[in-house]
């Protein structure tokens, strides 16, 4: 007869009673704590597999679950995937009072997609807690140009297919590339979220968005070495309020128009959100090439610039390190986009630019009480195939 080892032995226990002894649990919710399941908080002993049997025992209940994470530092060295094909509960909550921690060894995760992965879950909660992924290491040796890096590294936590998502007080530092992905999904929150890597951080952008509706960012704070929001194709409904970014790249649309086939960005809302010396603000972005994506319905309300180095644009001749562009014209189509309420400093002259595609002009652009400064003087804008009006306080030589 073959074998059995205790730890394995423990595991399958563990599950069988949990299931079983439901019923001796609270009726509200059953609560499942990974230190049963052969986490430990230590940092040093791989926490992967507990975490991972864990999440089977929850989605085995029809019930309302909560899996407790206690204090401490829990080593997740292997990328992970929390799958919902099988999740009887649609209700899960994740309360994180500990650290989880990647590899300091990025070839581990360097090649993988994700760290942590939730794919097609419905009712999942992730409460407090913080995800440290140790990506120092990897973009020093990006920075340094070594042949020996992975070119890619890992999302820290992703939600693909998913819905009726709450991300509530999680802090995410040093992501080897972005800190949180909501790709596909539908009715997402994420509340109080901060967010902590290097100015000189590649890709690590905040949080990005893409295909998916129903999204809202409240009360967060970023600051990364790219964007601090990133909205991609196929974005519908999101509503950002009451974030602060910097340092950073800005809260961009885009970039948009990589594939000729995309899907388009409507009903965006950015409301009072604080820059504090970024690359960018406010900014819409799209390859110079042909595509039937489109951006519409886009409103920025009540923001505050400060030493900001572009603080609106639209740059549909993007081209990042100008390194095999397409040197087209865009198809993205753009259209009403209000600017109402911003304020502050510029660090350049030209503080406002529209650069629109000849064949797709962009209109309905509204500039409404837009006051910014560069050395206390008023700034210069520049247009191009942009059409629009100015509405009361405009303090820049306005080209629309």
């Amino acid at each position: 007869m073959a074998e059995v080892t205790t730890s394995c032995f423990s595991r399958v226990a563990l599950l069988i009673l949990y299931i079983l002894h439901q019923s001796c649990v609270s009726e509200s919710t059953l609560i499942f704590n990974v230190l049963s399941f052969g986490a430990k908080p230590n940092g040093v002993i791989d926490s992967t597999q507990a975490f991972l049997d864990v999440w089977t025992a929850a989605c085995a209940s029809s019930d309302s679950t909560t899996i407790r994470v206690p204090k401490g530092r829990y080593l997740l060295r292997n990328a992970m995937v929390f799958k919902g094909d099988n999740c009887k509960s649609t209700d899960i909550t994740f309360r994180i009072d500990g650290t989880l921690i990647a590899s300091s060894d990025y070839q581990i995760l360097g090649q993988a997609s994700n760290w942590l992965s939730f794919e097609g879950v419905t009712g999942v909660s992730i409460i407090g807690g913080a995800l440290d992924a140790k990506g120092t290491a990897l973009w020093a040796c990006k920075l340094a140009g070594s042949t020996d890096c992975p070119s890619g590294g890992a999302t820290s936590l992703s939600f693909t297919n998913s819905k009726n998502i709450n991300i509530n007080g999680l802090m995410s530092l040093n992501s080897q590339m972005f800190h949180i992905v909501i790709n596909g999904c539908q009715d997402v929150q994420i509340q109080g979220v901060k967010v902590n890597a290097a100015g000189n951080s590649p890709n690590t952008d905040g949080i990005h968005v893409q295909l998916s509706r129903n999204v809202a960012i409240f009360n967060t704070s970023i600051k990364t070495g790219d964007d601090c929001v990133s909205i991609g194709p196929g974005t519908k409904n999101l509503w950002i309020e009451q974030i602060t970014c910097g340092p950073g790249h800005g809260i961009s649309i885009g970039s948009l128009a990589k594939d000729l086939e995309e899907e388009g960005v409507q009903n965006v809302t950015v409301k009072n959100a604080i820059f504090k010396g970024t690359q960018n603000g406010l900014r819409i972005k799209s390859w110079a090439r042909p595509s039937n994506g489109f951006v519409e319905g886009v409103q920025f309300l009540d923001v505050l610039m400060f030493n900001v180095q572009n603080p609106i644009v639209i740059d549909q001749n993007y081209c990042p390190h100008n390194i095999n562009c397409p040197a087209q014209v865009s198809g993205v189509k753009i259209s009403d986009v209000v600017y109402r309420n911003i304020q502050g400093t510029s660090a350049s002259a030209v503080a406002i630019k529209f650069d629109c595609s000849a064949t797709n002009p962009c209109s309905g652009i509204r500039l409404e009480n837009v006051s910014l400064t560069f050395r206390n003087q008023k700034v210069q804008s520049h247009c191009a195939n942009a059409n629009g009006k100015i509405i009361g306080t405009a303090q820049a030589n306005s080209c629309l």
